[in-house]
């Protein structure tokens, strides 16, 4: 295997656990991320020459170990840190030595980052960052905030962990309750950001989604009695379930309501239906098991042919009821246009506050949706222009582009073309989700 291609599956495959044991016991998740980019650089130098090592992951732990003690020595580390750098070195040597199953930290670095300690603004950010290797203008953009303000955040974050003392362990049953629904945004944050990039492209984003996907399987074993981490799940599913038909051969865009349905995961959907009803059994409803409904609704077109219009305009209705995102006031006006007519869905979605609407694509997707329908063809071409210089995926720009040479400007299926969680943020950016309906 080349040694570059070798170093970068290490990254996708190991960094977020590397990171995650070295904060733990180190107790700096600013020096473990410093100590693991030096072992990354040192694997790019070294690997050429010596080869790749039969356990990559052995030997990056064992470098940004050393770095980490090299680094205390120059900072002159107080004395009572002394014992947790030599446990430190001791364990990596042993896991660098033997052929033990490396652990995963990564579920206990996310709980770590939404201590009640740390901003909570700042607590889903952090996790992007520091375990699920958000870049952080990525992270800036889906917050709406720029990057310099972003990563000031975030240092401060990381200070205030290494300040205050912060425990590196998984909080007590007791304590996950008010940590959890930070740990689940940027759960599907990072599934959102490798959802957007279904062509595997970038390569800080490829194999996000599986890593998002095994971490709400970690979760609900973690938390089996949260319906919340389980309606997560359940929406991971259902959309994964679709990946493969989301683009022709060639890599083209393919909109839900044209997708081919045997191309559809039947395995993956049973998995999302167990899950989701899973967490109905538990008997409180939340924002994700309300997603991962109108998923399954979708779903349902596989086997009936049709789409229940009628059932995703009720359950986005109380999506909105629930969590009024600017994501599920968009869905439900396309949603009940479909189920109603067009001058209903109009309505609802002339009601969004513009503001939170400037740069959202769906919305203007959906305008020249609605307006095309009405019979405002030059004003649907105007919105349709808008949301098209507001795609950011090229496959989805192109295909609005011959929607607009060639006609209508789009079908409902087409008014979240563009829809992600990017960070999803979320909840207090976009409110966007990886759907196509």
């Amino acid at each position: 295997m080349d040694t570059h291609r070798a170093v970068e599956q290490a990254a996708r495959d190991s960094y977020g656990r590397l990171l995650g044991f070295l904060a733990a016991r180190s107790r700096d998740v600013e020096a473990a991320e410093d100590a693991l980019g030096d072992a990354f650089q040192a694997a790019l130098a070294s690997w050429p020459r010596t080869g790749v090592p039969e356990r990559p992951e052995a030997w990056l732990l064992t470098v940004a170990r050393r770095r980490l003690i090299n680094a205390a020595r120059r900072d002159r580390v107080r004395a009572e840190a002394a014992p947790t750098l030599l446990a430190l070195a001791d364990e990596a040597r042993d896991l660098a030595a033997t052929d033990v199953v490396f652990p995963d930290e990564r579920l206990k670095l996310l709980f770590i980052c939404a201590h009640p300690a740390i901003d909570p603004a700042v607590r889903t950010p952090l996790m992007l960052q520091t375990v699920l290797r958000l870049d952080a203008a990525r992270i800036a953009s889906a917050f709406l905030v720029r990057p310099s303000t972003m990563g000031q955040r975030l240092t401060r974050a990381k200070a205030r962990i290494r300040e205050a003392g912060i425990p590196f362990e998984v909080p007590e049953a007791g304590e996950l309750p008010p940590r959890l629904d930070a740990v689940l945004e940027a759960v599907y944050a990072a599934y959102g950001s490798g959802w957007d990039d279904v062509a595997g492209a970038d390569p800080r984003r490829r194999g996000l989604a599986g890593e998002a996907i095994a971490l709400g399987w970690l979760l609900v074993r973690l938390i089996p009695g949260e319906p919340e981490a389980w309606g997560l799940l359940a929406l991971m599913l259902h959309c994964e379930a679709r990946r493969e038909a989301r683009r022709t051969p060639e890599g083209g865009y393919v909109p839900l309501l044209e997708q081919d349905v045997t191309r559809w995961s039947e395995e993956t959907m049973a998995e999302a239906e167990f899950c989701l009803d899973t967490a109905a059994r538990a008997g409180s409803v939340g924002h994700f098991q309300l997603e991962a409904a109108i998923q399954s609704v979708h779903a349902q077109r596989a086997r009936t042919g049709r789409t229940d219009w009628d059932a995703v305009a009720l359950l986005y209705e109380g999506l909105v009821r629930l969590t009024p995102t600017v994501g599920a006031l968009v869905g439900r006006a396309a949603a009940v246009a479909e189920a109603h007519d067009a001058p209903e869905g109009w309505a609802l979605l002339r009601a969004v506050p513009a503001a939170s609407v400037a740069g959202y694509q769906p919305y203007w997707a959906l305008t020249a949706h609605l307006l095309e329908r009405m019979g405002r063809p030059a004003e649907a071409a105007g919105a349709l222009a808008r949301a098209i210089g507001l795609c950011e995926d090229p496959a989805v720009r192109d295909f609005l582009v011959r929607r607009a040479r060639g006609s209508p400007a789009v079908d409902q299926g087409e008014t979240s073309s563009a829809r992600h969680p990017g960070a999803g943020a979320a909840r207090n950016g976009s409110g966007a989700r990886p759907d196509d309906g």
